[in-house]
């Protein structure tokens, strides 16, 4: 694969992905093939394996390795690779870094899939975990123990909205020996690139943000080559891997991701003005918005991209809440985000009903709670949509 020209822009780097010296198509062919022929030539090599064998399952496929270069390329890491969904690319990052009998800390601002992966399927595994907040670093040492291998935290926290005190995670994971690990999908490398933080892995669902259609289910993890060397041998034996369909459709979307970013954190902070001057609505969470407990925190790592997610809370608790899905006409009520359509869910009610109603009250994930996901849409009529449905 060959690399992209570092001295180009990023906007530019979208466009004109790393790709194969042999394709000159200004867009990536489909490779369905999965028989791959071993010529004579490559039937010898130093370690006496074959030196070009391919498997699908590998996730060596012509259409697997350009997009996970490419993104790679985006976030300047050595690596990447793609994988069959968010929550795969997950695993495989955290896994292929903790084994039996060791512990993670892991950030209270979590989504719920990783929420469940890591109280219900890692204690089965024999791996500990304590959930820290990523807002107190002077909290963090208590936690730490002598068997503690990574920590784990969001750019921006699903469904708060959150932005953890991102340095300070680099730092303390230097300063520990622990492997830095982050979800990257709120901010996208748009807004953020974690490598150039300090932090040894990134991930992303690639769903969301990258593909940005709605049409694909995709992961995607990022590092350093040492590191992503673990990542991929895990991939290998679990099997987590993107067909080449979607790989070719997530590429494809990547090609608009800064246009769609730019409009989505403009309508978002327009939308949450609003509905933080709406006497319907107790609390916004934007990062864009002066009230934002780490609003200048996020300036300053986002440079002004707060990302197309909020929160609000609508009065009335749940009921209130309800009434405003039901009533809702263009934005749509669904699961998932980061698509050109604008949606919007109850995290109790969807992606965070895995947790106890106790722990979502201790995390601030109250009843009345709504997440959204702002699209690009003309945002006077996302505005007013909600504006109806709230009245």
């Amino acid at each position: 694969m060959s690399q992209s020209d570092s001295r180009l822009s990023l906007e530019t780097r979208l466009i004109h992905a790393p790709g194969s010296e042999s394709l000159p198509a200004a867009v990536p062919a489909i490779h369905r093939a999965t028989v791959w022929r071993v010529g004579p030539e490559n039937l010898e090599s130093v370690d006496g394996e074959y030196e070009d064998l391919r498997y699908p399952r590998y996730n060596d496929g012509p259409n697997p390795l350009e997009v996970g270069a490419h993104i790679a390329d985006l976030e300047n890491a050595e690596k990447g690779m793609v994988t069959s969904s968010g929550m795969a690319a997950i695993t495989a990052a955290l896994l292929s870094n903790l084994d039996q009998g060791d512990h993670l800390l892991v950030s209270k601002d979590l989504y719920g899939g990783t929420f469940k992966l890591v109280t219900k399927r890692f204690p089965k595994l024999g791996i500990e975990h304590d959930f820290i907040d990523p807002n107190a670093p002077e909290t963090w040492t208590s936690a730490l123990r002598d068997n503690t291998r990574v920590i784990y935290v969001e750019t921006l926290g699903n469904p708060l909205v959150t932005m953890p005190d991102l340095e300070a995670v680099a730092s303390f994971a230097e300063q520990h020996g622990l492997v830095a690990v982050i979800d990257n999908t709120f901010a996208t490398p748009i807004a953020f690139r974690p490598l150039e933080h300090g932090f040894h892995l990134a991930i992303h669902s690639a769903t969301k943000y990258l593909n940005g259609h709605s049409d694909v289910l995709a992961g995607a993890v990022v590092g350093g080559a040492e590191a992503m060397e673990r990542v991929d041998a895990h991939m290998c034996i679990f099997g987590g891997t993107l067909d080449v369909q979607s790989a070719y459709l997530l590429q494809r979307g990547m090609r608009t991701l800064n246009l769609r970013f730019r409009q989505q954190c403009a309508n978002a902070l327009a939308l949450a003005e609003f509905l933080e001057s709406h006497p319907k609505v107790e609390r916004v969470s934007y990062p864009g918005l002066p009230s934002h407990p780490q609003h200048e925190r996020a300036n300053e790592l986002l440079g002004g991209l707060f990302g197309g997610m909020l929160s609000f809370e609508a009065a009335g608790g749940w009921q209130g809440a309800r009434r405003v899905l039901q009533r809702v006409r263009l934005v749509c009520h669904a699961a998932s985000l980061g698509g050109v359509e604008t949606l919007v869910v109850s995290p109790p009610k969807s992606s965070h009903a895995a947790l106890p109603a106790d722990v979502r009250r201790q995390y601030g994930i109250a009843d009345g709670l709504l997440r959204v996901s702002v699209g690009i849409e003309n945002v006077d009529d996302v505005i007013d949509d909600f504006r109806q449905a709230l009245d």
